[in-house]
């Protein structure tokens, strides 16, 4: 049987003055019918750029320049931008990473999936209704109906995740280009959308081409495995091979990256003075009003977690279930509704905002996006030195400590006069953490700080943060929806559930022998549980 997607010897160029002269160069693939092929490498691999020419959605000042894309066989290179318009959503379709960037956010989501319909069909009203409705249950949503009325904002992540399958699925493509859709997703909802990838491939012979950086998800779904690095093609064959037997030194680097479900040996701290507390700490949400019914949400019940001084505790659970709700109530940029949260001690749960500057200096957070955290109008001396100024210091001192913060990031000390744009994901996110530790903090929370960071990248990240907790004997709060990581810098995990903490302990006691049904469905959820033999240490 003929391929769906052959790419062959493809190069695209990039602007002048890149880093290098091509996103990709001699390019080679292709994806049969029914067949998952996995594209791996890290940010600037140019695994993206492979998948966007494709769709031909690439951005002006980047051009193919060489190769070939066929479609069943039909070249695409070179052809104008009304067949683009008429093979997308009818012979290709693409899944994009973030649905809520994706989505129309002002269209309800049987609007945007009966769009396609409109463009591509003759069906009439009642037809393309039937139609949606027919593709929503197929990618398991509950209650279709309510569905179609429904905007993308009214969704769960996993939810909006699967209405834009549903959209690229209208039609029956022959092609489904999936560009890291599971990235930011917990383990339970990740499962679900890899398990309805692989079922609609088998079911309608669909070829998938799957970008990813998580050689789990990798190892769960593919048939063939793709490795790029710099914008070529360093190795590539079928899954177990590529997976147990890697041939290129980048792809035996990548997978010995991957951080083990098997929880690293850690010294025990139980004898350490206790630094952050929180006891019975609830947040309530409602909404309503005088012609709505008043509705409440509980995002956090009577959360009760003892961090001790140099001691890194987790906290795990699917989206939803009230862990980034507790980081910020314990950072207090949410007002708690009740309960304790003390360092040392004292309690600022209910301290009014003008008397919480000595809670500002003591308790510091690095979040999920560096990018979105840094102004990127001011320069990382600028951003730096702004909280020690803020608490005292004089900038002559600011600067010194920022210098020696950047030695301890591993970052040059002339990144100072740079601005964010001109770093990487994972030197933002350095240079992030460097800022949370200007002020000299005693708890440092980092709240999904290295889900969207390449695996290699991400066991760099997670070593400095164990360096730091170590050198400064920090209370860490570490917020992740990835087992693996948690394995690895955990000292105690909490797992949480709808606002609820159902089961913590010592990390390795929990990974072990769970106790808790919650509990064990995240582990039994976790992709490729076999692939990750590297403890980072």
């Amino acid at each position: 049987m003929a391929d769906v997607l052959t790419v062959d010897r493809l190069t695209v160029s990039l602007p002048p003055g890149s880093d290098r002269p091509y996103a990709v160069e001699d390019v080679s693939y292709s994806v049969a019918p029914g067949e998952i092929v996995c594209v791996v490498g890290e940010s600037g691999s140019g695994k993206s750029v492979s998948a966007f020419t494709v769709m031909g959605l690439l951005p002006r000042e980047v051009k193919a320049v060489g190769g070939s894309i066929r479609l069943e066989g039909e070249e695409l290179l070179g052809a104008p931008e009304t067949r683009y318009r008429e093979l997308r959503g009818s012979r290709m379709a693409m899944i994009f990473q973030e649905p809520m960037t994706a989505l129309n956010p002002v269209k309800t989501i049987g609007e945007q999936i009966e769009e396609t319909l409109k463009v591509h069909t003759q069906m009439n009203q009642s037809e393309r209704r039937a139609r949606v409705l027919e593709t929503i249950g197929q990618v398991n949503l509950p209650d279709p109906d309510q569905i179609v009325r429904a905007y993308p904002h009214q969704l769960s992540g996993g939810q909006r995740q699967r209405a834009m399958i549903a959209g690229a699925l209208a039609l029956d493509p022959a092609l489904l280009i999936a560009d890291e859709p599971t990235t930011a997703l917990d383990v339970t909802t990740q499962a679900q959308i890899l398990k309805l990838i692989a079922e609609l491939r088998e079911r309608k012979g669909t070829g998938v081409l799957f970008i990813t950086h998580d050689f789990g998800v990798v190892a769960e779904i593919a048939h063939r495995v793709v490795v790029m690095q710099k914008g070529k093609v360093v190795e590539q064959g079928l899954a177990n091979d590529v997976l147990t037997r890697p041939q290129h030194p980048y792809t035996q680097m990548l997978i010995g990256a991957v951080p083990s479900l098997e929880p690293a040996q850690r010294a025990s701290l139980d004898g350490a003075p206790i630094v952050l507390h929180t006891k019975n700490l609830r947040k309530v949400y409602s909404s309503g009003g005088l012609f709505q019914k008043k509705r409440v949400v509980e995002a956090a019940k009577d959360v009760s977690i003892d961090i001790r001084r140099g001691e890194t505790v987790g906290i795990v659970g699917e989206s939803g279930s009230g862990k980034s709700t507790v980081a910020r109530c314990v950072a207090r940029l949410i007002d708690p509704t009740s309960g304790e949260i003390a360092i040392d001690g004292a309690d600022y749960a209910k301290l009014p905002e003008r008397k919480l500057r000595d809670h500002r200096r003591r308790m510091q957070i690095v979040f999920q996006d560096p990018y979105r955290s840094l102004n990127p109008r001011r320069t990382v001396a600028d951003s730096m030195i702004e909280a020690s100024v803020n608490f005292g210091a004089s900038a002559e001192q600011a600067m010194k400590r920022a210098g020696e913060l950047l030695d301890l990031v591993h970052l040059p000390r002339q990144s100072l006069d740079r601005y964010p744009h001109q770093f990487s994901g994972g030197q933002r996110q350095r240079i992030c953490i460097a800022r949370a530790l200007m002020p000299q903090p005693e708890v440092l929370i980092a709240d999904e700080a290295v889900s969207a960071l390449d695996v290699s990248v991400q066991a760099q990240v997670l070593r400095l943060f164990d360096e730091i907790r170590e050198k400064f004997s920090l209370a860490l709060l570490f917020i992740t929806h990835d087992l693996r990581v948690a394995a690895q810098i955990c000292d105690r995990i909490v797992v949480m559930q709808k606002g609820a903490v159902v089961e913590q302990g010592v990390t390795r006691e929990i990974f072990a022998n769970p106790q808790h049904a919650y509990t064990k469905a995240l582990f039994a959820a976790a992709p490729g549980k076999h692939i990750g033999n590297k403890v980072v240490t």
